[in-house]
């Protein structure tokens, strides 16, 4: 007689996503061979600093002014030793993240975007630094990879992010030295500006040989003033690749020209003071200098929007956004950025994005006058606030919101979100997430500029809808307290409650509570004085029992029973203002929270009433998860068979629902009943179910329950 073992073996993880993220080099790469070679000598196989002998990844950093080709020579480095990398390239822009808010936050933020890059979703990123790398260390033990770091400002950018696997390698460009890093096993390389031979073939190259040998002598001059800088090179290429009949001699003269204004297009760029702040503003004034030139052949209409543009805050943009800044059309905008960009001093990205090279940014800012700065912010404003609100409706619906945008929306016309392909909440999504760091620098120029309060607070408001749905918790902390503060100059209490309120969910998910406490505590004042001043806005007793359920998560955490009555008063501020919804939901959290105090009669009977509400308003999502509770809560009151009914019932529609974070919540429950009576066939299944879901999202807590699975197989024989 045979037995047939019919159980599923514990899933194996889903095929390893191998990113390919560092951005391919230039076409025209110059040189550099010293300091390749170095890179192959470090960081080789069978090199003097084998890092598969060593068993330990290699470090390198390329340090120096901007513009010098730091990030060229990596990129070159990466391509050629690309094979030697099976999982894969990740690349992070400590420049882009220190720009987009995250200071004192950007080193978890690389860390989050490689752990997504490798496959870790959304809801196991919310841990604090330590809890972060630690996860990334266990993500990447296994898979041997090259780490590029751009524009690194602090060691610890760099020691986060350091992978486990043998033989891999990280790779950091810097403007400082950053010489602690050589405690870790770094080997420091400070990059100088090419030398006049290889700025001379890196013109050549560009603009053509014959050319740079017809004037030796205006070629050698151009060379000398851009400083061996690169990117001073191009630009000077660009224009004599677009006018034909402009003579290097000519070229030479006007750079003469120039030169006599600003002292610091000399070779001496690279001189001592090297990467420090007097070095760096001589850098600016140098490239400032060759992009002058570069401006003055620009159409009009091209030279007052690249000005425009440079004064918007921001560092990126589409064709419409370009558009709104410019004043324009999209149909006027696309010519004019296409100028710009042969001119070399736009870049546009895969995504369709043009970008400013910081410096060039810089440039152009300081051409515009006060009146180009000021409607440059003021249309930013516009454009951003305008498709926030848009995005906005299309991801929450009708949910609770203070400013009302329908007349601004009216007149923008069709809703670009509409018709769109896939949905228009996820597209709505997307279109705020690419926009996110421009959208806040936008706040903080508006906040900086003084007499654009009410258009602060409103975008900031708009904004949560992409935060409550990505973690993007500095960013949002710091929209939060743009927003709030510009409501309180405003003078509206309703706007400065709505703001605290939200502000408080990114503070508790990073552990302050403290100062959740106290926006709560603003934030409840507020709608109250809001409320008292127009008592029969239904709008104001809405918010009064939104901050009330805020104010009942935080209280879930340290007192049950205050939360329970923070619910209860949620509960009964919706059900004056007519929102079946925010009965419903006050009623789900109030239902957990006395289950929670061990009032499970009453729990019971609150989840229940909040789950039928739900379910007649058609929220299946949150229908589930008050099933999930309900069946908890009678688990604790030792009533199994309905418990295993209701979490069951709960753990299919949430994956159908495709909240599977929530059905693995209910399925771990489920398993831990199953233990408790015996059942060992549907406590491997439970758990099968879970450490799938786990494994596919990245969760830590994959690792613990394979452990428990594996154990209940071997139990089974």
């Amino acid at each position: 007689m045979h037995i047939h073992n019919q159980y599923q073996a514990p899933p194996a993880p889903p095929p390893a996503r191998v990113p390919r993220q560092v951005p391919a080099g230039t076409a025209s790469f110059e040189n550099r061979t010293a300091e390749l070679a170095e890179l192959d000598d470090w960081l080789t196989p069978g090199g003097p600093g084998d890092p598969e002998s060593v068993g330990s990844p290699r470090i390198a950093l390329l340090s120096g002014l901007p513009g010098v080709g730091k990030r060229a020579t990596v990129r070159r480095w990466v391509e050629r030793a690309r094979d030697r990398f099976p999982g894969g390239q990740l690349y992070v822009d400590f420049a882009r993240l220190r720009r987009e808010g995250a200071v004192g936050g950007d080193v978890s933020e690389g860390l989050r975007h490689c752990l997504r890059s490798i496959g870790v979703a959304e809801e196991y990123l919310s841990g604090d630094l330590a809890e972060l790398t630690a996860h990334y260390r266990s993500h990447s033990a296994d898979r041997r990879i090259v780490v590029v770091l751009d524009e690194v400002s602090q060691p610890a950018q760099v020691r986060a992010l350091i992978p486990n696997a043998p033989g891999s390698v990280v790779l950091a460009t810097s403007r400082d030295r950053l010489g602690e890093l050589m405690w870790d096993g770094a080997r420091l390389m400070p990059m100088e500006p090419l030398s006049t031979d290889s700025g001379r073939r890196l013109l050549a190259r560009l603009c053509g040989e014959d050319r740079v040998r017809a004037e030796p002598e205006a070629a050698a001059r151009l060379v000398e003033w851009c400083g061996g800088l690169p990117v001073a090179l191009y630009v000077i290429a660009a224009r004599l690749a677009v006018h034909r009949r402009l003579t290097l001699s000519a070229l030479a003269g006007e750079l003469a020209d120039e030169n006599r204004r600003l002292a610091g297009l000399s070779p001496g760029a690279g001189s001592p003071g090297f990467g420090g702040p007097d070095s760096y503003i001589g850098e600016e004034h140098t490239v400032s200098a060759v992009f002058t030139v570069a401006y003055r052949d620009l159409p009009q209409d091209a030279a007052r929007l690249y000005r425009l543009l440079g004064a918007a805050p921001g560092r990126s943009f589409d064709t419409g956004g370009a558009a709104a800044v410019g004043g324009l059309s999209a149909s006027a905008a696309a010519p004019l950025l296409g100028a710009l960009e042969r001119a070399s001093l736009l870049d546009v990205g895969e995504d369709g994005r043009y970008r400013f090279h910081d410096l060039v940014r810089l440039h152009a800012r300081d051409l515009a006058d006060a009146d180009e700065r000021a409607a440059a912010l003021a249309r930013a404003m516009e454009y951003h606030l305008t498709g926030a609100a848009f995005a906005d409706r299309a991801i929450m619906g009708r949910r609770l919101r203070i400013a009302d945008h329908e007349e601004r929306m009216r007149q923008a016309g069709p809703d670009p979100f509409g018709q769109a392909q896939g949905g228009g909440k996820q597209a709505a999504l997307a279109w705020l997430e690419a926009e996110r760091a421009d959208a806040l620098a936008v706040l903080r120029a508006a906040a900086a500029h003084g007499g654009m309060d009410r258009q602060t607070w409103q975008l900031a408001e708009a904004l949560t809808a992409l935060y409550l749905h990505h973690r993007h918790l500095a960013e949002w902390i710091e929209s939060g307290e743009l927003g709030a503060g510009a409501a309180a100059r405003d003078g509206h209490p309703a706007a400065e409650a709505r703001l605290r309120a939200l502000l408080s969910r990114p503070l508790m998910d990073l552990g302050e509570f403290e100062r959740a406490g106290q926006e709560l505590e603003t934030a409840v004042q507020r709608a109250d004085e809001a409320a008292a001043a127009a008592p029969q806005d239904r709008r104001l007793t809405l918010l009064r029992g939104s901050v009330r359920e805020f104010s009942g998560r935080y209280w879930d955490r340290s007192d049950p029973a205050r939360a329970a009555d923070a619910y209860d008063s949620a509960r009964a501020l919706s059900a004056e203002a007519g929102d079946e919804r925010g009965v419903a939901i006050a009623l789900y959290f109030m239902g957990c929270s006395q289950s929670a105090t061990g009032l499970h009669e009453d729990g019971l009977a609150t989840l229940r009433d909040g789950y039928e509400r739900l379910r007649a308003l058609g929220d299946a999502r949150m229908a589930a998860r008050a099933q999930a509770a309900i069946g908890t809560a009678y688990e604790a009151l030792g009533r199994t068979a309905d418990a295993v009914r209701e979490l069951t019932g709960a753990a299919r529609a949430l994956r159908a629902e495709g909240a599977t974070h929530y059905e693995a919540q209910a399925l771990e429950t489920l398993a831990d009943i199953a233990e408790r009576t015996g059942d060992a066939e549907a406590l491997r299944r439970h758990l099968h179910r879970a450490v799938e879901i786990h494994v596919a999202g990245g969760s830590p807590r994959a690792p613990e329950l394979r452990a428990r699975l594996e154990a209940a197989e071997e139990s089974a024989g």
